[in-house]
């Protein structure tokens, strides 16, 4: 259930990974961090973890051992492609009743200029695709393959909200997002785009001011997705899918480009859903414009890049029928 869409032409941006030391590069010191972190998981937050896992971390490249020990700091933003919406609202579950593997994540920002203490208040956003590929806001978009029309997925979702939201990182740099497993479309492996932003406040149930100061995507295993899109919903989606080595965005770094330390809520039963975490290293200082590299520009009044859905035209409103 594989397919090849790399696009060499396109520039790759990396990440760093930095463990047990300092690194001089752009001028930042960075400190071990992982403990602090573990130290975290069972502190302030611990009052929205509920129940235990049964199953392991999935994806040798995602496993906890790679960031033992380290700070991780995303040095260089990526594209926010061409289905951003400004207003989300700041929420913890934006399933909006989508249909779908449950996903519950958990991102902890932290300052890479200050030894990877975390950034409380900072504003984690995320959105990404429905189970068949589908985005809020631009659901004529054709996936590519062959896909069900989103309206035949029976939800009462609002068309320009679902799968999109902001949380508020508490003491501990934590956000906590309840979503479902992404689907996939043409051209793109499985991914999440975010953004964080430090220095607005909420306001009428969205966040509002402050600045942006990263733009990038979380990708998830290739082991875990090809399971999951064997499952409903997903399986009615069919057609190539593009693994990680193969995507426009992703440039192998690991959990350090972005990839996601995954974790089943039961060994035995994928569908019962999966537990995702990452820690976050941002400048609260810098200021990102959102175009990025990996992929091309985006956003408002820009032509989509290339990870645009197959089928979406020139322009940021994608008129394309989904095939059925």
């Amino acid at each position: 259930m594989t397919g090849h869409h790399k696009d060499t032409s396109l520039p790759r941006r990396r990440a760093l990974l930095v463990a047990g030391g300092t690194v001089a590069a752009g001028g930042l010191a960075l400190a071990g961090y992982q403990t602090a972190f573990a130290d975290a998981e069972s502190g302030a937050d611990s009052s929205t973890e509920s129940g235990t896992d049964s199953g392991t971390a999935a994806g040798a490249s995602a496993s906890a051992d790679s960031t033992a020990g380290a700070c991780m700091t995303l040095m260089t933003s990526v594209t926010e492609g061409p289905y951003y919406l400004d207003g989300a609202l700041v929420r913890k579950d934006i399933t909006e009743g989508k249909s779908g593997v449950p996903l519950t994540l958990r991102l902890t920002v932290v300052d890479a200029t200050d030894g990877c203490t975390p950034v409380a208040g900072a504003a984690v956003e995320i959105w990404h695709c429905d189970a068949w590929g589908y985005y809020s806001g631009y659901t004529t978009a054709n996936p590519g393959g062959s896909a069900p029309a989103e309206s035949e997925d029976g939800s009462t979702a609002n068309d320009g909200a679902y799968l999109r939201g902001y949380q508020i990182a508490n003491a501990n740099g934590v956000v906590k997002f309840e979503t479902i497993f992404p689907g996939w479309y043409t051209p793109r492996t499985c991914h999440i785009h975010l953004k964080v932003h430090t220095g607005g406040q909420k306001e009428d149930g969205s966040y509002e001011g402050g600045k942006v100061n990263h733009t990038g995507q979380l990708f998830l295993p290739d082991d875990v997705a090809e399971e999951i899109f064997a499952l409903e919903p997903y399986a009615r989606h069919t057609g190539s899918y593009t693994v990680l080595a193969d995507d426009m965005v992703y440039d192998g770094g690991g959990a350090s480009s972005g990839l996601l330390t995954l974790k089943a809520v039961h060994r035995a039963d994928p569908s019962k859903g999966y537990k995702g975490s990452l820690v976050l290293g941002v400048d609260p200082d810098a200021e990102n414009t959102g175009a990025g590299g990996g992929g091309g520009g985006g956003g408002t009044g820009g032509t989509p890049p290339g990870d645009a859905p197959t089928g979406a035209p020139p322009s940021d409103a994608p008129t394309a029928s989904a095939s059925s």
